[in-house]
């Protein structure tokens, strides 16, 4: 006899529940267009790659740095020294002294012709020639001081310096090395860092400048970045563009990275996360058919955002048309 008020109760509330979930909001599944994406793999390269060479030959006497050590613009990489440029040194130097003498000897031969030439003893022509002798040695000391600092210049040039701010690459010498004028001791990348990408050229006429391009780990997006540049050479078969990234993992240059890129547009069914939901790994959502709600298994592909929402794609389960419940 206690049974029946029990009865009635539990229907009642379900009448309730069928009531709430008949008048509940509903959403009618119409196609919307979604970028298309493609995976493709990028590298992190350095916006300029620069040789530090050396501009003397010699031999490596110093190394001052190594692979992935920062450096700044006229920072020393290295010292190069050749042993020849000291000799040079010394042997102008010994040439100065002989000239300085004969500057002085040539010196007190002016002085005594124009004392001379004041008793009327000696003529003016040979006053004019040990004035001009005194010139002469005059220009040749010049001439061996200017010769002199371009040895020492020569010299100093042995430091290799660093061309421009940034991350050292390559550093290909060793100590004790000996090196041509002209050769790389160390390779420099600078500029600012960015990530190059090489796509299929039958994708190129749906490559756009400014387009948003997502950084995948594998896990789904970790980052966004900005279709930079797209060069008008194609290279074997690819199309090379560039992509900056804010936030650009730079510990390794030319380490790959999976990027999407939008490469057009196509119809896709999308529907709010919150209409969604798992029981025992499968997705459920709820359909409302005339006055009636049923429960309908779907497959959903990755989560993607629309106008700024998250939302989830339906890949099976349901079609355009179809009146979806929603929370």
């Amino acid at each position: 006899m206690t049974i029946r008020p029990f009865a009635r109760i539990a229907a009642l509330s379900l009448s309730f529940i069928a009531t709430g979930a008949l008048h509940a909001e509903t959403l009618r599944l119409e196609p919307v267009r979604i970028p298309e994406w493609k995976a493709v793999y990028g590298r992190v390269e350095a916006r300029d790659s620069v040789p530090a060479r050396a501009r003397i030959g010699g031999t490596v006497v110093e190394l001052k740095v190594s692979e992935g050590d920062d450096v700044g613009a006229g920072d020393v990489v290295a010292m190069v020294r050749d042993d020849k440029i000291e000799f040079q040194i010394a042997a102008i130097d010994a040439q100065l002294l002989g000239l300085r003498a004969s500057l002085e000897n040539a010196q007190s031969e002016l002085n005594r012709g124009e004392e001379l030439i004041r008793r009327g003893v000696t003529t003016a022509q040979r006053l004019d020639a040990l004035r001009t002798q005194v010139d002469v040695v005059r220009n040749q000391i010049a001439a061996a001081e200017a010769q002199r600092s371009v040895v020492v210049e020569q010299g100093k040039e042995g430091a290799v310096l660093a061309p421009a701010t940034g991350k050292l690459l390559t550093v290909p010498v060793t100590r004790n090395a000996v090196i041509m004028a002209g050769e790389t001791v160390a390779t420099i990348g600078g500029g600012g860092f960015y990530l190059r990408l090489a796509i299929p050229e039958r994708h190129a006429d749906l490559l756009q400048e400014g387009a948003s391009i997502e950084i995948d780990s594998g896990n789904g997006p970790e980052g966004k970045g900005r279709l930079a540049r797209i060069y008008p050479e194609i290279d074997n078969g690819r199309v090379i563009a560039d992509v900056e990234v804010g936030s650009l993992p730079t510990a390794f240059v030319n380490k790959r990275l999976l990027v999407r890129v939008p490469v057009g547009e196509r119809d896709a069914l999308l529907l709010p996360q919150a209409a969604l939901k798992n029981r025992y790994g499968v997705d459920y959502v709820t359909i409302k058919a005339g006055d009636s709600t049923s429960e309908r298994a779907v497959v959903t592909a990755k989560p993607v955002e629309l106008d700024g929402k998250p939302m989830t794609e339906i890949l099976t389960g349901l079609s355009a048309g179809d009146e979806v419940v929603l929370p």
